[in-house]
């Protein structure tokens, strides 16, 4: 059977080409808001930190009618970090929209998306949008689409899918890139017309894959999946199964049942086969898990998500500061929560760690890993995390190590010294375009080379260059690579920083505190430009006496500090450092707080006694 009334679609792009909006538009052209109402930009964002940033965390379901015809929507993420999300939700649809900026034209992640969307052999209507931008060049960008159709193996269907013409923020669509159009009804009449109605057997017993999970304080479990078999009853007996583990037979209810209508979840008592819907009471359910009816608990292959690249160890917080700013301190608070984010994030793997109090998390890079501990500081957590490090492994027994696409844009007269950077990090050039005054650079890099490259490519760049990268391959390890250049300025005692203190450390390089900051021996305090680490002490108080010298009433005068987000403070990390996450406070540390040891345990690894 095949339910005519419905439409299940992916938005599917790079980071910043306008997917969500694009779905502001189409809800608000989808009758979704009333004539009157006001609705703020980017509706679909409602995660704080996504609010915050700008960016699209998580993948999000939502839905708008056009001409009779209910469209189920997922805004899904651009970032290449949270490519998991977009791996997941692929399954609930049978068609993707392929965003393409109409200057920038395909990008890494619109290759990787795509390549996903092929593979499972899904319906593509191509958008090329911004195309009212004065620079857009939608002409090259529709040929430049096609080749990447050709590199990854599309076949003749999937070469002929169609092009739409829009402006997102405008919501104005067209078939043609030399007019604007008035609206978006070009590209809804595409999507009905392209992306097939969902199939599925009507009289057969239920089957419902779960591809999205979530916790709610009032209704318990929230499953989210599209119904491939029969049809689903609020207050139905089920059967909870899994592809992967066979014998898995839960037995359970379903308590209520919902649907998605426009920015909603709307209850119903019944949904046919084809809705994406979402299911209350299961509290046992996972993402990859099937729920059949009792006569015929069949379960559906989920789809093989990609694995992590890089690993942090999360660890309590044992600083002299530890436990006076955060509400969740423990080991058992901590390992609760790693454990339940690897429960929603299937690209997130945690395992615990070699001491009872340490936690090893592997996930899709840098951004991936700072907005779980972006998150968790804000719910109330205090931990402390190590260096990112990259995951090593054993291919026909040569050390292979994973290697990133880097896709660079920058000034022309900056290639030179991106250059000697890539250098530096054994990246490989393999691509070179210019573009007006800018250069378009493609490398090969090892994923470690580029920690820490971001900050420096800004300032190489005068804030100009555009950074942006892709999981490519692992490929055999490319040798040592400095991670950074510069040393750190270390506090000398316990206490709080002294302007006079500071003054006098400000001397040896840059500081990352204030006046008035609690400090702790051996937490660093600043970087040193000329490399190595240098003893400070930032809480030293000018003597009083009774003599007077010439300048001595001078104020003094303190170079602001250079405060790091947590970004920059994880690039900065080195192999002896751990970073101490609070609610209040982000703060870099040794992780041998006494001097002293620390000078030990240094001439033991240099004479190689360690």
């Amino acid at each position: 059977m095949t339910n005519d009334k419905i439409r299940n679609v992916a938005i599917i792009a790079h980071v910043d080409h306008g997917k969500t909006s694009l779905v502001n538009e189409m809800l608000k052209q989808g009758n979704v808001f009333r004539e009157n109402q006001v609705v703020e930009d980017r509706v679909m964002d409602s995660n704080a930190l996504e609010k915050e940033r700008g960016i699209t965390i998580l993948a999000k379901n939502t839905s708008c009618v056009y001409n009779g015809v209910k469209i189920n929507i997922i805004d899904t993420p651009g970032h290449a970090d949270f490519g998991g999300e977009v791996e997941r939700v692929l399954k609930m649809v049978d068609g993707v929209v392929l965003l393409v900026d109409a200057y920038e034209g395909p990008m890494p992640q619109t290759r990787f998306v795509l390549q996903k969307a092929l593979e499972l052999n899904l319906k593509v209507v191509v958008v090329v949008n911004k195309i009212d931008k004065p620079d857009a060049r939608p002409k090259e960008v529709v040929d430049e689409v096609l080749e990447l159709f050709l590199e990854l193996d599309a076949n003749e269907e999937q070469l002929n899918s169609p092009f739409v013409f829009c402006s997102a923020k405008k919501g104005i669509a067209s078939l043609t890139y030399s007019e604007l159009g008035e609206s978006l009804n070009p590209l809804f009449e595409t999507i009905l017309k392209t992306i097939p109605a969902p199939i599925g057997e009507e009289k057969q017993p239920l089957q419902l894959l779960i591809s999205s999970a979530e916790h709610n304080d009032y209704v318990g479990r929230l499953a989210v999946g599209k119904i491939t078999r029969g049809e689903v009853k609020e207050g139905q007996n089920i059967v909870v199964t899994n592809f992967y583990e066979p014998d898995k037979k839960q037995k359970a209810k379903i308590v209520s049942l919902f649907v998605f209508e426009g920015l909603k979840r709307v209850p119903v008592k019944t949904a046919p086969v084809g809705e994406i819907v979402c299911v209350a009471g299961l509290e046992e359910v996972n993402i990859g898990d099937t729920i059949c009816g009792e006569e015929k608990p069949e379960a559906v292959e989920f789809v093989k998500i990609a694995e992590p690249s890089i690993e942090m160890t999360f660890m309590v917080n044992n600083s002299p500061l530890a436990g006076t700013e955060g509400k969740f301190v423990t080991s058992r608070h901590i390992r609760d929560r790693l454990y339940k984010e690897a429960v929603k994030d299937l690209s997130l793997k945690v395992q615990d760690g070699a001491t009872a109090d340490s936690f090893v998390v592997r996930g899709r890079g840098e951004m991936h890993l700072s907005i779980l501990i972006e998150n968790m500081r804000r719910d109330g957590y205090e931990f402390q995390v190590s260096m990112p490090k990259v995951l090593i492994k054993q291919i026909d027994g040569v050390k292979c190590e994973p290697i990133d696409r880097l896709f660079l844009d920058v000034p022309e007269d900056c290639v030179g010294a991106v250059m000697s950077k890539m250098g530096v990090r054994k990246g490989e050039l393999v691509g070179m375009t210019p573009h007006g005054s800018r250069m378009k650079m493609e490398f090969l890099i090892p994923s470690r080379g580029l920690f820490g490259f971001k900050s420096e490519l800004l300032t190489d760049t005068r804030g100009e260059g555009i950074i942006n990268s892709i999981f490519d391959s692992y490929q055999p390890y490319k040798g040592e690579i400095q991670r950074r250049e510069v040393g750190s300025l270390i506090a000398h005692e316990d206490g709080e920083a002294i302007v006079y203190g500071l003054f006098n450390a400000q001397e040896r390089g840059d500081l990352f505190i204030p006046a008035g900051v609690k400090v702790y021996a051996g937490m660093v305090v600043g970087e040193n430009p000329k490399g190595g680490d240098i003893v400070v002490n930032v809480c030293k108080k000018k003597h009083l006496s009774n003599c007077r010298s010439s300048g001595a009433d001078e104020a003094l005068r303190l170079t602001p500090p250079k405060i790091l987000s947590l970004e920059e403070a994880i690039e900065f990390l080195a192999d002896d450092e751990l970073l101490e996450i609070t609610p209040k406070n982000v703060r870099i540390r040794k992780i041998i707080l006494d001097h002293t040891m620390r000078l030990r345990e240094k001439g033991k690894s240099l004479r190689g006694e360690i």
